[in-house]
């Protein structure tokens, strides 16, 4: 099954943001990094590193797809990509999607055992999903 990776710069948010997760798609892997010690905001790139490789070996072989809350999160994800070998990064899928809505979609979408390619498109279907009831 193709897990999940959230990258965020608040631990607190990346955890709530598993939580719901774990209960609405139950059995995905996912994996967080978030924050930085003292529980100050930021990302490191160990620990998102860290993240990848336990979710690389959680999936056993189908991938991860990794969201990012802000968008300067993605140079922690590089140097973090930087530590892993051509095998493991061929297995990692980084998305654009929004981060509570495109990760909530993913997984239930991981969850029917669906392949990393359809897990991004779930995620990234989340950018054109409306919030609100639109009359008529």
């Amino acid at each position: 099954m193709v897990g999940l990776v959230l990258v965020g710069h608040s631990a607190e948010v990346v955890a709530g943001l598993a939580a719901m997760i774990r209960q609405a798609a139950p059995g995905v892997p996912v994996e967080t990094a978030g924050g930085l010690s003292g529980g100050r905001l930021g990302t490191s790139a160990p620990d998102v590193a860290a993240a990848l490789r336990r979710a690389l070996e959680a999936t056993r072989g189908h991938g991860v797809v990794v969201l990012l809350d802000l968008g300067s999160a993605a140079l922690a994800l590089d140097i973090a990509l930087e530590e892993l070998d051509a095998t493991e990064r061929a297995r990692v899928r980084v998305t654009e999607a929004p981060f509570v809505e495109g990760a909530v979609v993913g997984a239930v979408a991981a969850a029917g055992a669906a392949d990393a390619d359809v897990v991004v498109a779930a995620a990234e279907g989340a950018m054109r999903m409306p919030k609100l009831p639109r009359d008529g």
